[in-house]
């Protein structure tokens, strides 16, 4: 292992705390030849796939990597925005607003993105926070609930940048947030002016992004972890057990993934003469190409074909007032003990004539 060369250090300089805000990430385009290059980090992640690396990377190389990224970039293509992907867009407005949030507290922190897999990445996230004058980092996934394959992969991430550094910044990080009252309060105000603008129906279901059931079966405490979300957004919401549902999505391969399965529950509720429901996302901190497009389009879809009525998807919290709010607090309780303030012209001034004595004595 080589240590990467980093600029002297400057006696006097402010220490700052920063934060690395870090998301799934996305191609950088809706193209065949972008989304492959993101699928090919992605799925080549051992926290992703795990299969012995011997039998799935030539099927990863062999045949996935050939078939599937024309077919994932029409779906991003359907749901891209003007700006870019709407997961980076959403992530990039959600830092600005945790910026002004402490900016405007008068509180010196300092708020970086970065993207698992993609760009910035959380090398590069790291790397502009280090620039800036970071010497403590807050790590916050925005992944409400803890999975292996999500959290501990951006820890990964976090440790390889680390493994390389000669001058390492203290690290605090961010397991979870989906039982956090201020995220949850916020998941419950966002149903509620769904409901308030466009009526309620008498399902509220609630799908998660899936995981292969033997995750649950190894430890991963996801699955429970999802379960406790819908459950305190159901009594914040004050729902009856026969009022809501969680399923989960976003299956890959043949492997038994987590149950019930979205798309099939809604195919069954509507066969069963529902004829509207609601669906929120709660694992998702912004609408990306699951939200978006599987849900908003391809459920949609397959609830109205099976006899169903309405269908509601209601938004993920992305940058609204409530969303950056939640995040707020969940940072600042992460971030007790550790100055959040430049020091003063004064202090200032003491730490340089400090610097100056100890050159002269050098």
């Amino acid at each position: 292992m080589s240590l990467r060369p980093e600029p002297p250090l400057r006696h006097g300089t402010p220490s700052r705390t920063g934060i690395l805000l870090v998301n799934l990430g996305s191609p950088a385009e809706p193209t065949a030849a972008a989304t492959r290059r993101y699928l090919a980090e992605f799925l080549s992640d051992p926290r992703v796939v795990e299969i012995p690396r011997l039998v799935w990377l030539p099927i990863l190389h062999g045949i996935i990597l050939r078939v599937r990224p024309a077919r994932s970039a029409a779906k991003y293509a359907s749901i891209w925005m003007p700006e870019g992907s709407p997961l980076a867009v959403w992530t990039q407005r959600l830092t600005q607003g945790l910026r002004s949030v402490f900016d405007q507290s008068g509180q010196e922190v300092l708020v970086q993105q970065a993207m698992r897999y993609g760009s910035p990445s959380v090398s590069d996230g790291l790397d502009a926070l280090r620039a800036s004058g970071a010497t403590r980092v807050l790590v916050l996934p925005l992944y409400p609930q803890y999975a292996s394959a999500t959290t501990a992969s951006i820890w990964d991430a976090v440790s390889r940048w680390a493994g390389a550094a000669r001058h390492l910044p203290e690290f605090r990080f961010v397991n979870r947030y989906g039982d956090e009252p201020d995220y949850i309060e916020a998941l419950a105000d966002s149903v509620r002016s769904h409901w308030e603008t466009k009526g309620r129906g008498r399902m509220l279901v609630m799908t998660f992004h899936g995981l292969p059931e033997r995750s649950l079966m190894l430890g991963d405490p996801y699955h429970c972890e999802c379960h406790k979300t819908a459950r305190l957004l159901a009594q914040a919401l004050g729902l009856s057990p026969a009022e809501y549902k969680v399923t989960f999505q976003s299956r890959f391969g043949r492997a038994q993934w987590l149950r019930p399965y979205t798309e099939p529950s809604l195919q069954e509720m509507a066969a069963a003469g529902l004829e509207r429901v609601d669906v929120i996302c709660p694992g998702f901190a912004v609408d990306c190409l699951e939200t978006l497009e599987e849900i908003g389009l391809e459920a949609r879809d397959a609830f109205l074909q099976a006899g169903g009525r309405e269908f509601h998807y209601i938004a993920c919290l992305n940058d609204t007032p409530g969303a950056v709010a939640a995040i707020a607090a969940v940072a600042r309780r992460h971030l007790q003990g550790w100055p959040v303030s430049l020091p003063d012209s004064t202090e200032l001034a003491l730490q340089r004539e400090r610097a100056l004595h100890l050159g002269a004595a050098d």
